[in-house]
């Protein structure tokens, strides 16, 4: 059942010192990276991490129609609107036990993937946990795009649980394709954790987009707001079923031991007091900062004051309106434009800055010198890339849109019973 998220915006900010949520009771999932941002000799990718700007643009893009449809442009933070679909144009040339799941860093930090299984008989998919979207699909068998092949693929015909259901998915991407297939309920489980009757969508057409990646689909962990299905996500399913006992999950990313724990938090992962944020659940994104508390500091100075912050595991770039990642940039020596049209800064490799920092009224919580760089602008250059972009995606007037290039220096917890954002510090 379609759960409609609440209009109205939570301003109070959790105490800083608040205990965890839950501790050690869910189950943890392997996760891995695969594809960087930065090549193996230590450079930029531009045609890459242009192709991660046009896929993060059209995946808000559908957010954004999804919500629009499920609950009204009321829902939508001021200054939101929905931007033409993104696409390449703008590349450089030659572009064309317990409940805990270990993850595996796919493509350089681009995006996050473990194991999931669908069906009666477990078919096993390799999968995107990504808390910047809500729906699941998987390549189906009927798949006719050459980028599914390699892929594992659902089949419906394989399976007791399987059921097809009314209606169409889809997602537009810049180049003309899509992934888009029929919906479906299935039962869906990840490290132990089930979920019985969960739609997803067994795609039939899959983007180029996605051509060369190891991973074969997409689970969403934010809000049914957002739902094209205009239904539950797994994680909802499985608190609603009972089949996790805490509505909270989070997430360990680093270059090992990355981990995506389900039904609470992992304490010997994370150390001190977790700092939780009231969620806005009206956006329908795990978006924190209401109160005007949210803020990007450079040291111990605010240089972009009064932001509001969608943390999203699905992207490893960090994304500002351009104007305010340009005041960003103006306080961090010898900074200057790299690609104005995707809205890349680059400094100097020799000064990497170490003390940019986002803070929600609490802790400054900062970004290493290693996350803030994408590497050098070219072989022999003396400059280094930014992780932190100008480009505005449509969420707002002064949303910012925080992917792991945040998350990797902090345990990031998301709990829907009590509509929040927490970060503790790695041990």
């Amino acid at each position: 059942m379609f759960i409609k998220s609440s209009l109205i915006a939570l301003a109070l900010v959790m105490s800083a010192s608040a205990t965890p949520l839950v501790g050690g009771l869910g189950t943890a999932v392997a996760i891995e990276r695969r594809n960087t941002l930065t090549t193996d000799n230590g450079l930029f990718d531009h045609s890459g991490a242009i192709r991660q700007v046009v896929r993060d643009s059209n995946k808000h893009r559908r957010n954004l129609l999804n919500l629009k449809r499920n609950g009204g442009e009321q829902a939508f933070n001021e200054g939101a609107h929905i931007r033409p679909v993104a696409n390449l144009t703008s590349a450089p040339s030659g572009l064309a036990a317990r409940q805990a799941e270990p993850l595996t860093d796919e493509n350089n930090d681009v995006y996050w993937a473990g194991t999931i299984s669908i069906g009666s008989n477990k078919q096993p998919f390799y999968i995107d946990f990504d808390t910047g979207s809500s729906d699941l699909w998987v390549p189906s068998v009927n798949c006719t795009s050459s980028t599914c092949n390699g892929k594992h693929k659902y089949d419906g015909k394989a399976s007791t649980t399987s059921a097809r259901k009314s209606g169409q998915f889809s997602i537009s991407y810049g180049d003309g394709s899509t992934v888009s297939g029929p919906v479906y309920t299935e039962t869906v489980t990840v490290a132990g954790v089930t979920a019985k009757g969960q739609y997803f969508s067994p795609v039939t057409q899959l983007s180029a987009s996605f051509a060369g990646e190891k991973m074969d689909g997409i689970m969403g962990m934010a809000y049914p707001a957002l739902s094209q299905f205009r239904q539950n996500p797994f994680f909802n399913s499985a608190k609603a079923q009972g089949t996790v006992k805490a509505g909270v999950f989070a997430f360990k990313l680093a270059k090992s031991g990355s981990e995506l724990y389900l039904g609470g938090t992992n304490p010997n992962l994370y150390k001190d007091s977790i700092e939780y944020h009231s969620v806005n659940t009206g956006s329908g994104f795990w978006q924190i900062g209401s109160g005007n508390t949210a803020k990007v500091m450079v040291g111990s100075k605010a240089v972009v004051p009064s932001i509001q912050t969608i943390i999203d595991s699905g992207t490893t770039l960090i994304y500002g309106p351009p104007s305010q990642v340009a005041t960003l940039y103006k306080s961090i020596p010898g900074s200057q434009v790299y690609d104005s049209k995707n809205g890349f800064y680059s400094f100097p490799c020799n000064a990497v800055p170490s003390n940019v920092a986002f803070s929600w009224g609490g802790k400054s919580w900062t970004i290493s010198a290693a996350n803030m760089n994408l590497g050098q602008a070219s072989a022999g250059s003396t400059r280094c890339i930014g992780a932190i972009v100008g480009q505005d995606l449509g969420l707002g007037t002064s949303v910012w849109l925080v992917g792991d290039s945040f998350m990797k220096n902090v345990y990031s917890v998301f709990s829907f019973d009590q509509n929040a954002v927490g970060f503790a510090s790695l041990k």
